[in-house]
């Protein structure tokens, strides 16, 4: 429920922002091009959106089989499905962090900028603390091994 509120000012802030910008770039190019550079956008992004997602395919392909853990390639592609989104969605706004998910030393930058500042927990993501358990039930132990054999029951 902390969320809520964060979410609902996305909700309602996001598309003022957008409706200002529109009747502001419209009132000094027009209508119709403000429209057209809407539709330009799009198209510019969804060309840039499958040129990097061939590239961080690939990318990904090489880093499994080398062996290595593909982590910051699999969060380069979220970022680029969510990018791709933002510029399929209408708006200046959108589009300008849309573009900035798609291009690669931004959207390395911030997903280094959320690795640093983001901790998993067990209850998901959390930007403060270490990982603790939330679960009173949980019991944390160290196993220690022995070499010595069992008791014999035979004897």
């Amino acid at each position: 429920m902390r969320g809520f509120p964060v979410v609902a000012a996305l909700f309602i802030g996001v598309p003022l922002i957008e409706i200002y910008l529109f009747i502001e770039l419209g009132g000094l190019i027009g209508a119709l091009p403000t429209v057209l550079l809407i539709i330009v956008t799009a198209l510019i992004g969804v060309s840039l959106l499958r040129a990097q997602g061939f590239n961080t395919m690939a990318k990904f392909q090489q880093e499994v089989a080398t062996g290595q853990l593909p982590a910051t390639t699999m969060l380069e592609g979220v970022a680029l499905i969510l990018g791709g989104a933002l510029l399929l969605t209408p708006g200046f706004l959108t589009d300008s962090i849309g573009f900035l998910c798609l291009i690669p030393f931004t959207r390395q930058t911030i997903i280094a900028w959320a690795i640093k500042n983001m901790k998993v927990t067990s209850r998901g993501f959390s930007s403060t603390g270490p990982a603790r358990p939330h679960d009173p039930n949980v019991i944390e132990g160290e196993i220690i091994e022995n070499d010595k054999k069992p008791y014999d029951q035979n004897k």
